[in-house]
């Protein structure tokens, strides 16, 4: 009877958890809402965002982060993190939240996928590939600020990848699928590769055979993986451009997003690869039987040095395949502004070329021509012929020559 009271009480208390939760959802979403409305009609140049968006960029990575804490996909610190990330590119956009959500789920998917192999291959190996907060953040970190960028330049809102309209904005957005194809492809590679491949992997900068677990070790299997991962988070991406966008047949195509995030997937976990093989040390540890990511007198050194750890070569090739893509879209914008100043310069130039001032003979010749009566001065009204003789007489003359000036003299 004690044993069913505790059940009905731990029950009853779940269940009102989820309710308060659920009304402090709602409050901060309405508060956030009332203080858009507020910024909106003070500077007059903000859009107030919906209520609904409020509640959605809230309420659903609540839901999500709290399964993964439960599920142990993460830690309360890792939670936090997560949360505060899916926040962002919830409120950002609907399409930076679907390729986040497709990153995250396929990476917890196959962090448990055998998870019995992978314990014999990795000393490092967590039960249920718990996460922290520096996971999330060197992963979620550059699509976070990306975000943020996004919403300064553009607002909170869908918009296709249009360079014609949108240009810094479809750079943003570009930007961002890339780092999360970087991420999930280099998790696909390092989750998929070393279960399923069926050769020893090889060190992408030498190419020599390395043991399993090598940092820079890269096979075949591995490699498509990471082609896969990226076009799971290009073709949710590009799914959600359809669903949610407006008027999409007035922008460009839009299928391209797909072989972008394919191909992100594939260069970011390459990338991540050879960064690996040189800042991240990796040796085989005789007394485990393992490849360890540390020195010590049993172990012997493979490739690598001791400079960075996992998340710093995550953080790394994140940042650097999102470089890429801005350092583009600043070095088309210095293009653009240097042929506009040359166009701008040129036009000014020849606005301000003032014609040449006739010279005084030319003009004795405009005036003589003018006294001479043509077949048009019967046609002309005697006010309009006396104007065309003082606008002739009103041309402003050259200096005289010295010679002229010498006869005057005389």
């Amino acid at each position: 009877m004690i044993f069913e009271d505790e059940i009905q009480m731990n029950e009853y208390v779940k269940m009102m958890t989820d309710m308060i939760v659920l009304c402090a959802t709602l409050a901060i979403s309405l508060s956030f809402w009332i203080i858009s409305i507020t910024a909106s009609t003070y500077y007059g140049t903000l859009q107030p965002v919906s209520p609904w968006r409020w509640l959605f960029s809230i309420l659903v990575p609540l839901m999500l982060t709290t399964r993964a804490l439960k599920r142990r996909s993460l830690d309360h610190s890792g939670a936090l993190g997560a949360l505060l990330v899916g926040f962002i590119l919830t409120m950002a956009n609907m399409s930076f939240f679907s390729a986040l959500l497709a990153f995250f789920i396929t990476s917890s998917k196959l962090t448990r996928w055998k998870q019995e192999v992978k314990k014999k291959l990795d000393s490092d190996y967590k039960e249920g590939g718990q996460r922290n907060w520096v996971q999330v953040f060197c992963n979620g970190g550059v699509p976070t600020e990306l975000a943020l960028l996004y919403m300064i330049e553009v607002g909170p809102g869908e918009m296709p990848v249009d360079f014609g309209k949108q240009y810094s904005a479809s750079w943003m957005c570009l930007s961002l699928l890339g780092a999360l194809a970087c991420s999930t492809g280099d998790t696909w590679a390092s989750e998929v590769g070393p279960v399923l491949s069926q050769t020893k992997p090889r060190l992408i900068t030498s190419w020599r055979e390395v043991p399993t677990g090598t940092n820079g070790g890269v096979t075949p299997v591995g490699l498509l993986a990471s082609f896969l991962g990226g076009l799971a988070v290009g073709v949710a991406y590009y799914t959600s451009q359809i669903l949610l966008v407006r008027d999409l047949h007035l922008a460009d195509p839009q299928w391209p997003i797909v072989v972008y995030g394919a191909m992100a997937g594939l260069v970011g976990s390459m990338l991540d690869s050879v960064l690996g093989a040189h800042w991240q040390y990796s040796g085989y540890d005789a007394s485990v039987g393992k490849v360890v990511n540390y020195e010590s007198v049993t172990t012997k050194r493979i490739c690598g040095k001791p400079i960075l750890d996992n998340n710093g070569v995550n953080l790394f090739s994140s940042i650097i395949t999102t470089s890429s893509c801005l350092l583009h879209d600043c070095g088309n914008k210095d293009k653009e502004k240097m042929s506009s100043g040359k166009a701008l310069q040129s036009m000014y130039t020849h606005l301000n070329q003032q014609p040449p001032t006739p010279s005084l003979a030319k003009r004795k010749k405009i005036q003589e021509k003018s006294e001479i009566r043509s077949p048009t001065d019967n046609v002309m009204s005697p006010c309009t012929r006396q104007l065309m003789r003082k606008a002739i007489k009103d041309i402003p003359s050259s200096p005289r020559p010295r010679r002229e000036e010498k006869e005057n003299s005389k």
